[in-house]
């Protein structure tokens, strides 16, 4: 298999709801005019609490600093695995799970912090700059790994350090998360480009005039209400969204693109409270299991939270997989 380092150097940012009007115009141009925008890596994901937005260096330059925007510090390069030789061709994303245990394990136990953005093409894996000598020579063993310069793959060099920037293989005591899943059924879809225009208005106000205040949950509850959720993201020309079941009714059905099955997804997330962007192995403590037990998932990352998408019929595996992982990690 083929591991690439895509060109982009991406900024994640958390925008505050009551911060939105300030951002409204710079996010819709990169949403709806990406050609007025020079952004080829823009996403926006809303959770009942804000907005999370993963966008890189020419994007982040269109957004104003404010009260309303936090961003992390790190700058994070964006990593993409391929079966077919060839990152942009799949059609499919191959699925958190299926390299949970060639990327997300490996790197967890060398102490690298990851995040994840899963979209209807294909997967992202999204590591901090600073820490690319100790992913390369982590993964190297298992991946052909080709870093993109002015388009073009080179192969990724290797060099070791002498000054003991790549840490030794070693356990990682992480936090074991609690999950939840709220009631929603969700929907991983794509839009042509061109279509963008027909369904602009009903796009605007699903992301920007029709959320509801987040709803308190009881302490140790597996269950969440209907909350909102809604990611969009335009990476390098292709649309992918999820939304929920209720949400995609607003759409003109003739417009959105989904697999031949049209399945139907349930969304485990994970965090009681807000995650840290220096914790290891929180990808690892969904993907594994799930990749253990045959799971299929595609996998969001927030500012806050994690997200998880599972086929609906089998999320009371999934919450019964991960419970039992929650216990042995006591």
């Amino acid at each position: 298999m083929e591991l690439r380092i895509l060109e982009p150097r991406v900024r994640v940012l958390r925008l505050a709801r009551a911060g939105l009007w300030l951002y409204t115009h710079p996010l819709l141009k990169m949403l709806l005019l990406p050609q007025r925008s020079r952004c080829s890596f823009f996403s926006l994901t809303e959770t009942p609490e804000d907005y999370t937005i993963m966008l890189d260096e020419e994007g982040f330059k269109e957004l104003p600093p404010s009260e309303f925007l936090q961003v992390v510090d790190s700058v994070w390069l964006v990593l993409n695995v391929s079966s077919s030789g060839s990152a942009s061709a799949n059609l499919q994303p191959i699925g958190v799970t299926k390299i949970a245990k060639s990327v997300i394990a490996p790197l967890a136990e060398h102490n690298v912090s990851v995040l994840m953005l899963s979209t209807y093409q294909t997967d992202f894996i999204l590591v901090r700059e600073k820490d690319l000598p100790v992913v390369i020579h982590t993964l190297t063993g298992e991946f052909e790994i080709y870093q993109e310069v002015n388009g073009e793959p080179v192969p990724a060099s290797c060099e070791e350090q002498s000054n003991g920037f790549l840490r030794p293989r070693q356990a990682v005591n992480s936090t074991v998360h609690p999950v939840q899943s709220p009631q929603n059924r969700f929907c991983i879809l794509s839009v042509a480009p061109d279509s963008l225009p027909a369904m602009a208005t009903i796009l605007i106000d699903v992301l920007f005039y029709s959320h509801s205040p987040p709803k308190e949950t009881p302490p140790g509850s597996q269950e969440l209400d209907s909350f909102t959720f809604f990611a969009f993201s335009l990476i390098e020309g292709y649309i992918s969204i999820v939304m929920d079941a209720e949400t995609k009714k607003k759409f003109p059905s003739d417009l959105l693109l989904t697999s031949s099955s049209g399945e139907l997804w349930s969304m485990v997330r994970i965090g009681g409270q807000p995650l840290g962007f220096d914790e290891c192995g929180i990808v690892a403590q969904i993907a594994e299991p799930l990749a253990d037990a045959d799971i299929s998932a595609y996998y969001i990352s927030t500012f806050n939270f994690d997200h998880a998408l599972v086929p609906e019929e089998g999320i009371e595996n999934v919450i019964e997989v991960l419970q039992k992982r929650q216990q042995s990690g006591r």
